[in-house]
């Protein structure tokens, strides 16, 4: 990143840093937007001191404002929370050795391809007195972090995999890990799995100093004009006409679900929760799939290992569906990463409540808009393809709200985030504004992480009783 800086004594309390870059571009490590636009992030002069702010301290957690962070800064309530998480996860005091914590995030990102997490966690890996041969890949690094791998191969792709044995696996024997230091890292994990699901649902690109790293030049009329052009050109995508439509029939679709106030039986509603899970497989995720690099594939192991859907299990009886009733992150998961992680629950539970229940009452042009049964069916529907079924939901408003250009980029972002391309961004949830494209992202990105922790929290808890 091209970056100039310096401090400002504004009173004997406050110092304040000013930042001059050549701010990024938004484009992804599979995609990128067809020019760089200045109207895809927050600038860094952003006129929201609230924003502002958040970039200053971020700058000093970090050495560097990353792009995620810009991206991230069009919700600084959710940015709050997230960098004071990711702080204490990988800087605060913890179990776990300060280059173990970026080890296991290189390890994570690499199962989703995402070298944009890998390159950065690679300089932090170094920064903080790693050994540089473990750069080298998966053969040079201790047997502890290697028995590591298959917790986190499992956890990227199919969570309802894991088991108490996994557990067992790891704090048994020489170089065995301690059940807070297992806690740690199966938060680092599932943190940066949905880290790279963000990364490539928001198409977000290396900053300039890094390999492919970009600037943006500030947009033009003419430019904005070219890439609205752009963007509604591909075959069979909705016009703008159809996405206003698509908006106000949302919208009444919305108001028709508060105004029915239908109360189906339990019956009915596992048998809506079945339709959804069965109707997720004729879904078409992304076809465009990277082949990893050499230097992305060090760090993996069963690189064929993938998500496979929920659905098409097998064994229904060996693995039946999570019932969130029986073991919840407020009930059970929030308490117990607390009792062996410090305050993480605390942190992790403001994180996953303000990604859920954040609004700004809006849809594209319209105002005073209540989001709430829309918000409520994207969580559910993440969680339903992780096999996770809230008793007390009604998954026909999945059916109702969702149509199916944004369950199949739900679907892909989550699932195979490394295959989504920007005809995807672009033809999913059309007239809303780019910033609620963003906050989908984060509702993915956190629905996605608790799903994650919801599985292996679980199988933490089976092995301590």
């Amino acid at each position: 990143m091209v970056v100039s800086i310096g401090w400002i004594e504004d009173s004997p309390w406050v110092l304040s840093l000013y930042v001059t870059l050549c701010v990024p571009t938004l484009a992804g490590t599979s995609w990128g937007w067809t020019s760089a636009y200045s109207d895809r992030i927050v600038p860094v002069d952003t006129d929201d001191e609230e924003t502002q702010m958040l970039f200053v301290d971020a700058f000093l957690q970090n050495n560097r404002l990353e792009h995620i962070v810009q991206v991230m800064g069009y919700h600084p309530k959710y940015l709050d929370s997230f960098l004071k998480t990711q702080q204490y996860i990988l800087r605060g005091d913890g179990p776990l050795p300060y280059d173990y914590r970026h080890y296991i995030a290189i390890m994570a990102s690499a199962r989703h391809q995402c070298s944009y997490l890998i390159n950065l966690h690679k300089t932090e890996f170094l920064l903080c007195g790693g050994e540089e041969t473990w750069l080298k890949g998966l053969d040079h690094i201790p047997q502890k972090l290697r028995d590591l791998y298959e917790i986190i191969k499992i956890l990227a792709h199919r969570p309802w995999l894991i088991s108490k044995n996994h557990i067992e696996k790891l704090t048994r024997g020489n170089d065995n890990w301690s059940l807070a230091e297992v806690m740690h890292a199966l938060i680092i994990i599932a943190h940066f799995h949905a880290m790279c699901s963000f990364v490539y649902g928001c198409g977000i690109h290396p900053e300039i100093d890094e390999e492919n790293g970009h600037t943006f030049r500030p947009s033009s009329s003419s430019d904005s004009e070219d890439n609205h052009s752009s963007s509604n050109s591909h075959s069979g995508s909705p016009t703008s006409t159809d996405a206003a439509a698509g908006i106000e029939a949302l919208m009444e679709r919305m108001k028709q679900l508060n105004e029915t106030g239908e109360e189906p039986t339990q019956e009915e509603m596992l048998a809506r929760f079945q339709k959804v899970e069965s109707q997720s497989l004729e879904l078409e995720a992304g076809k465009s799939q990277l082949s990893p690099k050499a230097s992305i594939l060090c760090y993996v192991e069963d690189p064929s290992f993938g998500y496979e859907d929920f659905a098409m299990r097998g064994a229904v009886q060996e693995i039946p569906t999570f019932r969130a009733q029986d073991f919840s992150w407020e009930d059970q998961g929030y308490s117990l990463a607390n009792r062996l992680y410090s305050d993480i629950g605390t942190l992790l539970d403001d994180k996953f409540n303000t990604a859920y229940n954040l609004t700004y009452f809006t849809m594209g042009p319209n105002t005073d808009v209540d989001t709430s049964s829309f918000r409520r069916a994207i969580w559910n529907y993440i969680h339903c393809m992780y096999g996770i079924r809230h008793d007390d939901y009604n998954y026909g408003e999945v059916n109702h709200l969702l149509e199916r250009y944004l369950k199949s980029y739900v679907k892909t972002v989550t699932c195979y985030p490394e295959r989504v391309s920007k005809k995807d961004y672009d033809n999913f949830m059309r007239g809303f504004k780019h910033s609620e494209k963003v906050h989908v992202n984060l509702m993915l990105l956190e629905a996605k992480m608790q799903a994650e922790l919801l599985y292996s929290l679980r199988a933490l808890t089976r092995y301590m009783t």
